[in-house]
């Protein structure tokens, strides 16, 4: 049983790290590099969702290989990127899983006042795509590593750092299948998204679909001749886009949220050709984001519903041929953890911040480890999620050391005593 003993840890691994040196296995003396130095060196992978990110995984394994620490690399299905799990301590205990995405979202479009791909330190603020979300927050974990090794832990911690989060949580879906089949599990969990190190119990779920809608073409000049695709699927839009207020009219809230409801949105759109042919094709892209308490496949049902018995038939009235057809892009589980949970109240006391019960509307891995494997999870990191996706994303130097605070607490409470 993991207690809740709060030990003042702050001055300890931050600047004193070199107090850590030793020999691994090689007879190599090994020199433990600080958050800051860590940090810098992950920004500088692109690590840009949607391609590779081994340059950095490679670099991590090495890194914990030169602490002589074994890493399980679980590659996706092209073998250009992967996740990275190890596990530091007994591996016959539950533990407390420490979890990040190694990807970032694009920088292209933005415009930066220096390079994204470069730290950049402005009177202990820290300039660089990844810094806040989330690459900040395993810097902290692996500049942690020295202090886990020298401990003899009773209690283990698992490393589990992820590819693709921001393209909806791919990586961790394929590493939860590979957990699945460990013999025991990590009980708690540790999900370090950017949250100023203040304990999140709950975010909302996603599920992603593309809408395609099949008309008729002919000359606009006969309008009346064809199936306008664009002014059909528009009906559908304005049925989603009612989906919101139809959810706040039934009380289908959760005050915990900022936006206490789950939401709808069309993001993408396309179709037609040119303006004097009636459209023949149209295709959209709608989200819901949705509270973890509520059937998102019933919600999904109301809309396919509208569209199968509504704008189809008028549709095919003019035309036998044309279609509404639904794919599924992506989905990720929303995450609820009760408020006097242990996880909670593991976390509250190594922040020294008490736990709101404060929940976000952006996803997290949680959902899943929650849901595939039973892991009670808290999502608590350094930096704040406003400056996530954003140009000149930063995070204070201040907030790197309250999570190296933490993990050495985290760490002092996990040893043999």
């Amino acid at each position: 049983m993991l207690s809740n003993e709060t030990i003042d840890w702050y001055s300890f691994g931050y600047y004193e790290s070199s107090a850590l040196a030793n020999k691994n296995r090689r007879g190599v003396v090994m020199k433990p590099l600080t958050t800051l130095e860590l940090l810098s060196t992950l920004v500088s992978f692109d690590t840009t969702s949607r391609q590779s990110n081994l340059q950095l995984i490679n670099y991590v394994r090495n890194y914990l290989d030169d602490y002589d620490i074994e890493s399980t690399l679980i590659y996706n299905d092209e073998g250009d990127r992967a996740n990275l799990y190890a596990t530091l301590g007994p591996h016959d205990v539950g533990g407390v899983l420490l979890s990040g995405h190694t990807d970032v979202v694009p920088v292209t479009g933005q415009a930066w006042d220096s390079d994204p791909y470069q730290l950049t330190d402005k009177g202990g603020v820290l300039y660089g795509r990844g810094s806040s979300d989330m690459k900040g927050f395993i810097a902290a974990t692996l500049a942690a590593v020295p202090t886990m090794v020298a401990q003899r832990l009773q209690t283990p911690l698992h490393l589990a750092f992820s590819y693709d989060e921001e393209i909806g949580c791919v990586g961790a879906k394929h590493m939860v299948e590979k957990l699945k089949l460990l013999e025991v599990k990590p009980k708690l969990g540790v999900i370090g998204e950017p949250t100023l190190m203040q304990s999140i119990v709950g975010h909302k779920g996603k599920q992603t679909f593309r809408v395609e809608f099949t008309g008729f073409s002919c000359h606009s000049a006969y309008l009346d001749d064809g199936v306008n695709a664009i002014e059909h699927a528009a009906k559908l839009i304005l049925f989603i886009q009612q989906m919101n207020q139809n959810l706040v009219d039934r009380g289908q809230t959760d005050s915990g949220y900022s936006v206490d409801h789950s939401t709808f949105q069309t993001g993408v759109i396309k179709g037609g050709t040119v303006i004097n042919i009636v459209p023949r094709t149209c295709e959209f892209i709608f989200e819901i984001r949705h509270l973890p308490q509520h059937d998102v496949e019933a919600m999904l049902k109301e809309i396919t519903d509208y569209a199968d018995q509504e704008v189809l038939p008028e549709m095919r009235a003019k035309n036998s041929e044309c279609d509404i057809s639904f794919t599924n892009l992506s989905a990720y589980p929303g995450m609820h953890t009760h408020v006097e949970s242990e996880c909670v109240e593991l976390v509250s006391s190594l922040t020294n911040h008490a736990c709101s019960g404060e929940k976000v509307s952006f996803g997290t891995e949680g959902g899943l480890f929650q849901e595939h494997l039973d892991i009670d999870c808290v999502v608590c990191g350094p930096g704040s999620i406003d400056q996530a996706h954003k140009p000149n994303e930063f995070i204070h130097q201040a907030q790197l050391v309250e999570c190296d605070g933490f993990l050495q607490r985290l760490i002092q409470n996990c040893r043999a005593s």
